[in-house]
This record gives C-alpha cells, sequence and structure tokens, in this order.
C-alpha cells in the first residue's frame, strides 16, 4: 500500500509504503526526475536520480520518503545529483555519522515517522543554500515540451552550461529530464483511462511505437503491463 501527501517543504511530497510479503507483484519506482529521503526501521537512506526503472527487494516492511522537487534535493543534501545516480546510498555516507544516528532514533522512535521523516528535511532546508532559481523554470519548459535548444536560448546558456547545470541538479542532462518527464505525463493520461494512442500524441511522443520503445527503455516493462501494476 502507497500513501502519500504534499509536504510542508516547497514542491516536495511525503509518502509512506508498505512492502508486502515475497511472491507478491511490486510497483517498480520510476524514473521522475525527482530524489528522495527514506526511511526504514533503523536506516536513513538517499535515493538518488533514477535513469531507468528500480524495483525493490521485496523484503516485506514499512517505509517513508520525502520525495524533493526535480533539482532541489542537491542544495539540501550537500552532494551533486549525478553523483548518486541510479543509487540508493546510506545518509550516513554523505553526513556525519554521529548526527544520522540521532535522526535515525529520532524517526523510529516517532509515532508517526512519515512527520518526524519531513521534520528532518525542514530543519535541514534552514541552513541549505537554496537550489538554483533556474532550475524550476527548466523543468516546467521542458515539462510542457519545449525543445532544450530553445530553453537553452531563453536563459541565456550554452548547451554545455545547461547540460553542466542540470547533472548537478538532476544527475542528467535536459534530454533525458525531458524524456523522463514525458513518459510520466504518458502515464498519469494512460492511467486516466486515456487510450494509449491518444496519450502518445498528448504526451509528445512521435507516436503510440516511440511511446512504447520509451516505456520499455525506462521502465524495464511493456506499457500495458505496467499499466496492470497500477
Amino acid at each position: 500500500m502507497y500513501v502519500e501527501r504534499a509536504s510542508r517543504l516547497a514542491g516536495a511530497v511525503v509518502w509512506s509504503r508498505v512492502l508486502p510479503g515475497s511472491g507478491t507483484a511490486v510497483r517498480p519506482v520510476l524514473p521522475d526526475g525527482c530524489m528522495d529521503l527514506l526511511w526504514t526501521e533503523g536506516r536513513l537512506l538517499v535515493a538518488g536520480p533514477d535513469t531507468r526503472a528500480y524495483v525493490p527487494d521485496g523484503v516485506p516492511g514499512g517505509w517513508a520518503g520525502i520525495r524533493f522537487y526535480p533539482g532541489t534535493a542537491p542544495a539540501l543534501l550537500g552532494v551533486p545529483a549525478h553523483e548518486l545516480r541510479d543509487q540508493r546510498v546510506e545518509l550516513a555516507d554523505l553526513w556525519p555519522v554521529t548526527e544520522v544516528r540521532r535522526l535515525t532514533a529520532k524517526v523510529d522512535g516517532a509515532a508517526d515517522p512519515v512527520s518526524a521523516l519531513e521534520e528532518v528535511a525542514l530543519e535541514r532546508a534552514v541552513d541549505a543554500d537554496p537550489p538554483d532559481p533556474l532550475l524550476r523554470g527548466l523543468v516546467a519548459a521542458l515539462d510542457h515540451g519545449r525543445p532544450v535548444a530553445a530553453i537553452a536560448d531563453e536563459l541565456g546558456l550554452s548547451a554545455r552550461q545547461l547540460h553542466r547545470r542540470s547533472l548537478a541538479a538532476f544527475g542528467y542532462g535536459p534530454k533525458m529530464l525531458a524524456r523522463v518527464l514525458r513518459l510520466q505525463r504518458a502515464l498519469s493520461l494512460a492511467r486516466g483511462g486515456v487510450p494509449l494512442a491518444e496519450t502518445a500524441v498528448r504526451a509528445g511522443f512521435a507516436d503510440q511505437a516511440h511511446l512504447a520503445r520509451d516505456v520499455r527503455e525506462l521502465a524495464g516493462m511493456p506499457a500495458g503491463e505496467l499499466l496492470r501494476l497500477g
């Protein structure tokens, strides 16, 4: 079971998830341009930006997380996104071990681990540098299907400058981020009952075959199978 709500941290989402026992199909975590701070009993971890589907290991148990708006986590966590690409790492590998032990015990002992984890992020955000103000506009423009070259021109950046800033913020370049956001648009439409052919057009794919290729590459399975998982 998965539940989420908007966070008090701007643009973020907090969520909880209970993984069932072995033998039950688990919905993969798909690339979404975001990074997450994760908790499961006795552990705090960071989920870096994904370029492919991540399938949880299936060990039963409860999880809580805060999913940061694309591009905002590196300033808060103190590490460039590309260093964590396609990884799940212990928070103690990024922050002082004694501090992480204190925070882990705090969340472990909370009546509501989701809210306790949210407090960890809110407290950290007070002292963190603000995220690059250019990034939110970049995400919005890409999510509207704008060409990368046109966005770079409007922002007054060369293609190389935009790519470098995107690597640090998102973990990959703007073209990859555009693919990820397009996939998320398509899944939102398809899960809402829009036929796949119409979904492809509305989400910005060339055709349904293009959509099918991207779903298989980024999600690791055909679109129909992915949609059956919910």
